[in-house]
């Protein structure tokens, strides 16, 4: 049976090669690359930016070092089309409406597990693998989509959009391990990548400050930083650079007119391009009990109405309770208590137990019948 595991140059994707092979799989390895940054620059007429954004010739580098080491065919493709048309303008179009996006879940529906897969079902490939904390289970009609065995780096909150048939091609080797349990397997085989550290943030952002990459792609406009009652407090640089709930960088503190205490961004009033902080962290304005929800995607069961589930509204948040109710066949109705910071453009995934039904993309959020601000 033949394997194409996704290689990115991480201790995670090399460890689930060193498994299929153990395993006694016909194994090759996939790398793909999907930003390049001196054309989409171009693209956008933004030729002086810094085109160090995503080391992605040092992974591949380190991707040819691990595949060499286990003696593994190592394939390269470019998705960079793709990843721009599905990934990159989703990304922008959710920022121009002032909403948090989230690329990382868009690019496992429509990059990792779509373009990625029809490309290894061209090289003769019966399964996909990726090095994802997530399990699957096959059974004869249907696959189910379960939980990381390691609860710190469960990573099915991301692979919330995926379909059925994609899930049905697809492996996942080390969703059985713990994070320091592939560390030691890495070790202990004496891999390349065994120290590396892992990438944080966006592909195509990386290490660098996303606000200064983000006024290169979108214009921003500055405003107003007022309290729930519209008290001036300072300026913002332009709504979509701040998220609900979010502390740092507002730079308020310090004003004699109020305690000392905290400032959070609680709204946004798009109409006023005002921003709307709140002091403290639990801030009632920061709280819903419903939201609505759209673009619902079910991976293997269709959650029923009214029973209770366990759902996440952001990737690690710890489990809330949540009943539904659908609207028509692509948005639903969220019932749950007091949750802080549910934010619109985020994704709610709902779970049975260890199983990852599924979910949708936050669009409005209210406390009751009143809608919040975001």
């Amino acid at each position: 049976m033949k394997v194409i595991l996704g290689l990115s140059g991480g201790v995670d994707s090399s460890v689930a090669l060193k498994l299929l092979k153990d395993q006694g799989y016909d194994v090759e390895a996939m790398f793909m690359r999907n930003w390049d940054s001196a054309t989409n620059n171009d693209i956008l007429g933004n030729p002086d930016i810094d085109d160090e954004v995503c080391p992605q010739e040092k992974d591949y580098k380190d991707a040819e070092e691990v595949a060499k080491e286990l003696g593994v065919k190592l394939n390269r493709v470019d998705f960079i089309e793709e990843y721009w048309d599905t990934v990159f303008k989703y990304f922008l179009d959710e920022y121009k409406k002032d909403r948090t996006p989230n690329p990382d879940i868009m690019c496992n529906k429509y990059i990792k597990f779509n373009a990625f897969l029809k490309h290894a079902e061209n090289l003769g490939a019966d399964y996909i693998a990726m090095g994802h904390y997530a399990r699957v289970r096959h059974e004869k009609d249907k696959s189910y989509l379960l939980r990381g065995v390691d609860s710190n780096k469960d990573q099915t909150y991301f692979l919330s959009q995926i379909s059925q048939a994609q899930l049905r091609k697809s492996l996942f080797p080390i969703g059985h391990l713990t994070k320091p349990e592939v560390r030691e397997i890495a070790k202990k085989a004496n891999l390349y990548t065994a120290n590396k550290k892992d990438s944080t943030g966006i592909c195509f952002i990386g290490e660098r400050n996303f606000k200064k990459f983000l006024q290169n792609y979108l214009p921003s406009t500055p405003g107003n930083i007022v309290t729930m009652d519209g008290k001036v407090l300072g300026r913002h640089d332009g709504l979509m650079y701040y998220t609900i709930g979010q502390r740092k960088g507002l730079g308020i503190g310090g004003n004699n007119e109020f305690e000392n205490a905290a400032w959070f961004v609680c709204g946004k009033n798009l109409e006023k391009n005002e921003l709307i902080v709140g002091q403290g962290h639990d801030s009632f304005y920061l709280l819903s009990n419903n939201c609505f929800a759209s673009s619902l995607n079910w991976i293997c069961d269709k959650p029923e109405e009214g029973r209770i589930y366990q759902a996440k509204f952001r990737y690690r948040q710890k489990d809330v309770d949540v009943k539904i109710k659908y609207i028509d066949d692509s948005h639903m109705q969220v019932f749950y208590d007091d949750v802080r910071a549910v934010t619109p453009g985020q994704a709610v995934v709902l779970y049975d137990g260890d199983v990852c039904l599924g979910g949708g993309i936050i669009d409005t959020v209210y406390y009751n019948e009143e809608r919040r601000m975001y």
